[in-house]
């Protein structure tokens, strides 16, 4: 039997950590149950996808500057070629392949702003080549939520639609693409694919408190305040961060994505004190270290969560999606969440003492509900290997595609 291509696809290596452990996490699937898959990439940053996990890879836009603002004739008519250029860089990429998988990701979902024209598309185009030429499509493990804007709604539907494998993080993500109008029968609901990563071992150190930060300015429904609700979340923080700063608690600010940056940068202008400091972490693995060594965790983006989460450390999530609700709620610390668009430091205080005082029998919880987890992903990657992988030859090691 010839060994199976695989394709890889999405916002990957674009230095948004989540999408980056979420690739991780299927290639490390790939690797122990399909060792003779040919793989490769097609993806935002192809050079650190390489780089880092050894696949050869593809720039996912001909243009470049797809996700630029275009004001100028030029960029608007590079934009304008890129679509119709991309259609057809797509189909001739996922005709290489037997599969395609799109690992983890919300990719059904519009949570942050987001441009109908943008990925949604390059999604579509995708799904849409699969179909017309064969080649399996699947989403696994993906997030969606409702989506308010109607060409991103129609985009996102039939992307869905046109897959030929679906599996969700959450009920809530299967729920929204019920409601679109997606056959969801036989879709199925797993835990987010970063939890199948390794946890590192807990050491805390006395204390320390990881606070993880976003740039967050709301979501696709929000354009319109969506500085207000910028400068309240980044107020909100900073007074948190203050308030711990002043009861000698030593504060580690976390980032996600390589937007956050200008969030930490702000929170130590403004609290100005050795004691908040500012981690360089550049994969969820160093993520899952830092809040290793934390006694509690307080943050926002999604694979935050999850990494303090899987480290089995007391987490509060500041919220800014549903999905967020439902990853704490799967984890037993649904009553540690507080709304990252109207952050109230005071409220958030009286919650994370709450969270403390409480700490050794959460951190059992986590166990427990860690170990679950682990079991759930098995399952999740036998079934995907039924569905994609049939008959295929697994004596060989991965292999780059020529």
């Amino acid at each position: 039997m010839t060994a199976p291509r695989v394709g890889v696809f999405g916002l990957l290596g674009s230095g948004n950590l989540g999408n980056d452990g979420s690739l991780e996490a299927v290639l490390g699937y790939l690797r122990a149950a399909h060792p003779g898959a040919v793989v490769d990439a097609l993806c935002g940053g192809p050079e650190v996808v390489t780089a880092r996990y050894g696949i050869p890879a593809t720039r996912l836009h001909w243009y470049r500057g797809e996700y630029r603002t275009a004001s100028r004739a030029g960029a608007i008519a590079g934009k304008g070629l890129g679509k119709l250029v991309d259609a057809v860089r797509t189909a001739a990429w996922v005709r290489r392949h037997d599969v395609v998988i799109v690992p983890g990701m919300g990719v059904l979902e519009a949570t942050l702003p987001l441009r109908p024209w943008g990925f949604p598309y390059a999604l579509f185009l995708l799904c849409a080549s699969g179909r017309l030429l064969g080649t399996k499509v699947a989403l696994v493990g993906v997030g969606a939520a409702p989506i308010g804007s109607r060409p991103t709604r129609a985009l996102v539907r039939w992307s869905a639609r046109l897959a030929a494998h679906r599996s969700y993080r959450d009920a809530l993500s299967r729920d929204a693409m019920r409601a679109m109008g997606v056959d969801i029968t036989r879709d199925e609901v797993h835990p987010d694919l970063a939890f199948a990563l390794p946890a590192p071992p807990a050491h805390p150190s006395p204390g320390l408190v990881c606070v993880g930060v976003m740039d967050f300015h709301g979501g696709d429904d929000d354009r319109a305040r969506a500085e207000e609700i910028h400068r309240r979340y980044l107020d909100g923080v900073t007074r948190f961060v203050r308030a711990l700063v002043q009861e000698g608690r030593p504060v580690r600010l976390l980032t996600g994505d390589a937007c956050d940056a200008a969030v930490v940068g702000a929170i130590l202008d403004a609290v100005d004190s050795p004691l908040v400091t500012a981690s360089q972490a550049a994969s969820l693995a160093d993520l899952m270290r830092e809040t290793a060594a934390a006694d509690a965790v307080v943050a926002t983006r999604y694979h935050n969560l999850v990494c303090a989460l899987k480290a089995g450390t007391p987490t509060l999530a500041l919220s800014y999606a549903a999905k967020s609700d439902a990853l704490m709620t799967r984890m037993g610390l649904d009553a540690y969440c507080h709304p990252a668009r109207e952050v109230d430091a005071d409220r958030l205080l009286e919650q994370f003492r709450a969270l403390e005082e409480r700490s050794a029998g959460l951190r059992r919880t986590l166990t427990e509900r860690n170990r679950l987890t682990t079991e759930q992903l098995d399952r999740q990657f036998t079934a995907l290997t039924a569905a994609l992988f049939p008959a295929t030859d697994h004596t060989h090691a991965v292999r780059e595609t020529p």
